[in-house]
This record gives C-alpha cells, structure tokens and sequence, in this order.
C-alpha cells in the first residue's frame, strides 16, 4: 500500500512551491509616457492627445512649424495649427 501511494505521489507534476510572477508586457512608447499628456489642435484639423513636448522645427521651405511629439495614435510627430 505504501509503495502505491508513494509512486501515485512521484508520478505527480512538480510545481513551484513560491508564489508566481506576472508574465512581463512589452512596453511602448505609449505605455512608458500614460500619464502628463495633453490636448493639441493638430494642423489637419483633428484634435490629437500627445505625451512629449513641442518642438518648432524647419521645413521643408525654410519656414518653422510647431510640431508636437509622441501622440496616441502612434505619430511621432504631428504638426500643429498656430
């Protein structure tokens, strides 16, 4: 009987004993920047949420333009409406 119970006991799937981790979520651009953004009215004339901070860069032209940075739609950079 016992040499039953003992191979009934071994045959059983060994588990950690300790309490298990999350599994890891990768993260992203926007996953590292979910709080502090803001409202901007892009120059196509959609509102657009971003999480970094406006630039003015050049263009092609010559002429600068604000540009704001890491929105949530997934642009890096949108042009802004003055």
């Amino acid at each position: 009987m016992k040499v039953l119970t003992l191979a009934l006991l071994f045959s059983l799937p060994v588990g950690s004993l300790g309490p298990q981790k999350p599994l890891r979520q990768p993260t992203t651009q926007l996953t590292r920047h979910s709080k502090g953004g803001r409202w901007y009215f892009a120059a196509s004339g959609h509102a657009v949420y971003c999480y970094g901070p406006v630039m003015t860069v050049p263009r092609s032209n010559g002429e600068l333009q604000k540009v704001a940075t890491f929105c949530r739609d997934g642009s890096a950079v949108v042009p802004l409406k003055d």
